[in-house]
């Protein structure tokens, strides 16, 4: 079967997406900023239905957002191919980002139907909600609401972090947003998806570094989430003695160092590079330069294909803060924010990737996605597997963040000979 992917046609599509956006104009590159439910998102919504609508596909929206664009198949009643990824973007971040797997989803289908071929299974694109944790403090909220893995109440009530004044929670925004009805009613019932792939940059350097143009993602990695605060005791910096402080900075310092030794220490183990730990933010009270800091809260983002391995790292940390508390004579609460567990990829789905990649003449790498997606949860639903294209210096989050559009077309491709073959099935 003949596939032509209008290259041109997709570069200009990702280019006008990446023009919804308030983010000041950078040097490095494209700057967007996209927060989920904002005027920039809503109005790159409504542009997406329309290209869809041109098409003729069949269009439903969900209560919390998530976008439903269906070519509907010969046997409309047998679970349908789905693909698809997110358009939220966190504050000055890039053009790439998610946009890729929607954009380059809705290229793929319309390819298949420009070929001239029907198939028994509809095939769906899915533009999922608020993938970016930005507004709401959770990732991946529309495809853990899809997948059940978050109860629709929690939800509801969690407090808007973008727009402070209005004191909203996600019930009154996306109200607002015209996204309305019970949220129990987004859930899928499982293997609602024959089968599901999601097309995503790498967001790291291995395909670039290897000069290879396609990933098959085999698993992607578990993460988690703590909430760390650390409470000592304050003071003037000039009249509080050495011998007599309780620096909360200090030993947040410790503990900050403890997660790195200890993430570093079950690579070594396991002669893997699959443990990941970050300290992303550190927040110190009362933050002024001439006091002593009394409180540090950090949050820790911990990741890992094994969680087993990720809670003997946890474990380890503990015992180091127990002794980093009773030697600095402070206080260390551990909150836990979110334990996700692995996804692994259907091996059918795999084998088709192969396939694939082996007719048109691609050689592929298998590996491992240390960043999560939205198919982490589509897993709960679904056999999936995710197609990565190189990005430019493994950036991503970023102005810079770049895809060429030769990957970004050859990328598409691979999705669309793919679909075409799951949806046979």
């Amino acid at each position: 079967m003949k596939i032509d992917i209008d290259a041109a046609r997709l570069s200009e599509e990702l280019a006008e997406l990446a023009r919804f956006t308030h983010a000041e104009p950078s040097p490095e590159g494209t700057a967007v900023t996209r927060v989920v439910f904002t005027e920039d998102d809503l109005r790159a919504r409504a542009w997406l239905r329309g290209l869809a609508a041109e098409e003729g596909f069949a269009i439903r929206e969900d209560a919390v957002g998530n976008t439903f664009i269906r070519w509907v198949g010969i046997e409309p009643d047998l679970p349908a191919v789905g693909t698809g990824s997110h358009i939220d973007a966190i504050p000055h971040a890039g053009m790439y980002d998610g946009t890729v797997g929607v954009l380059g989803g809705l290229e793929a289908m319309r390819a298949l139907k420009r070929s001239g071929q029907r198939f028994r299974r509809s095939i769906e694109l899915l533009l999922l909600t608020s993938e970016e944790p930005t507004r709401f403090g959770i990732g991946c909220l529309g495809s853990r609401l899809l997948s059940g893995t978050l109860d629709p109440q929690r939800a509801d009530s969690m407090n808007d972090t973008v727009d402070a004044e209005s004191q909203g929670t996600l019930s009154d925004v996306r109200n607002a947003a015209g996204f309305t009805g019970d949220l129990a009613s987004v859930r899928l019932e499982p293997r609602f998806y024959h089968a599901w792939l999601e097309l995503h940059i790498e967001q790291g350097a291995l395909l670039e570094r290897e000069g290879l143009p396609i990933g098959i993602v085999t698993s992607i990695a578990a993460p988690a989430g703590y909430r760390f605060t650390i409470s000592g005791f304050g003071g003037h910096a000039g009249a509080l003695l050495m011998p007599d402080r309780r620096d909360a900075l200090c030993a947040a310092s410790e503990l900050i160092l403890s997660i790195e030794r200890h993430a570093l220490a079950a690579n070594a183990a396991s002669d893997t590079s699959d443990t990941v730990a970050t300290v992303g933010t550190c927040g110190v009270f009362p933050g002024a330069v001439n006091s002593v800091p009394s409180r540090v809260v950090l949050q820790l983002d911990i990741r890992d294909t094994d969680p087993a391995r990720r809670e003997s790292v946890m474990q380890s940390v503990r015992c180091d803060y127990t002794e980093i508390a009773g030697r600095r004579r402070v206080q260390i609460e551990e909150e836990l924010v979110n334990a996700d567990a692995p996804a692994q990829s259907a091996p059918h789905i795999v084998e088709t990737l192969d396939a694939v990649c082996a007719e048109l003449g691609i050689s592929p790498k298998k590996m491992v996605s240390r960043a999560y997606h939205d198919s982490l949860f589509m897993a709960r639903i679904a056999p999936i597997a995710m197609i990565f294209i190189p990005c430019r210096g493994g950036v991503s989050h970023r102005p810079d963040e770049h895809s060429s559009p030769e990957d970004i077309a050859r990328g598409t491709l691979v999705l669309a000979h793919a679909l075409a073959r799951l949806a046979a099935e």
